[in-house]
């Protein structure tokens, strides 16, 4: 598989292990605009403020608000949205195509590897 080749990842049965997967989004500014572009179509509003976040995140559940530590680098907010968005609650099906790919995305990264 030339992703894996280009990676210098392991190709494994036809699948990557959700520890491998992590390396096919990147961490960067575009990643991150899709992801709030997603919390955002799933009717959460997404804030970056100061605070002492020990995970770089805070999650206002009741307002649908979620509030990133803004002093984290681009791939901190990245990671933190990774983390965030498998234990958000929201219909998947109301996303548009491309939130709905990168959401499916998220969700196989979350599954832990065998």
């Amino acid at each position: 598989n030339s992703i894996a080749r280009q990676t210098g990842l392991q190709y494994l049965s036809g699948n990557f292990t959700a520890k491998q997967f992590h390396f096919m989004l990147k961490y960067n500014q575009g990643t991150l605009d899709r992801l709030a572009t997603l919390l955002h179509e799933a009717g959460y509003i997404v804030r970056y403020e100061r605070g002492t976040f020990q995970s770089g995140y805070c999650i206002l559940e009741q307002k649908k608000v979620v509030v990133l530590n803004k002093f984290l680098q681009t791939e901190g907010k990245v990671q933190a949205l990774f983390d965030l968005v498998p234990l958000l609650q929201f219909n998947s099906e109301s996303l548009s195509p491309d939130s709905r790919t990168l959401y499916d995305q998220v969700m196989q990264r979350s599954i832990p590897a065998s």
